[in-house]
């Protein structure tokens, strides 16, 4: 009983840190005209946050499934589930360029070196990970609505 709460805990933690870490990303983002080294560090140690809860709130969530939820048969079965599992996969394909974007600053910040980034990049960046945050907003929902067994099967 205390692992199935440490491990929804996590979960739900890790989607709280993945929130609140691309929220940051687009504040900075939108509040610069130009990234200083210390905002620049900033947005790649959020995006390292955001990384890592990910693969958090992806671990849980396995893990829910399989032992520590309603059971995999609950899940497998109903469509809310897979559309929550959708958000999530295009959520992660979707900071596949923001990430490799703020990786690729890591040498010259290195360097103590500011990224020099057009305001047609900063743009796409911001547009993507808004995308993003509106999507992990609707996860929240499809899980509440999964709990109440909407999209299950009615025998």
């Amino acid at each position: 009983m205390l692992v199935s709460a440490v491990v929804a805990y996590l979960h739900y933690l890790g989607l709280m840190l993945s929130f609140g870490a691309l929220v940051l990303e687009v504040f900075i983002l939108n509040s610069q005209k130009e990234l200083s080294l210390n905002e620049a560090w900033k947005i790649v140690i959020a995006d390292t946050v955001y990384g890592i809860s990910a693969v958090m709130i992806l671990a849980t969530g396995v893990l829910r499934v399989l032992y520590y939820g309603k059971g995999s048969e609950y899940y497998l079965n109903n469509p809310v589930f897979y559309t929550k599992v959708a958000i999530f996969l295009l959520v992660g394909g979707l900071s596949l360029y923001p990430t490799v974007s703020f990786i690729s600053w890591v040498p010259a910040l290195q360097k103590g070196t500011a990224p020099k980034v057009e305001s047609s990049q900063v743009n796409r960046l911001i547009w993507l990970i808004r995308t993003e945050i509106a999507g992990f907003a609707l996860i929240p929902l499809l899980a509440a609505l999964m709990a109440r067994g909407i999209g299950y099967p009615i025998s």
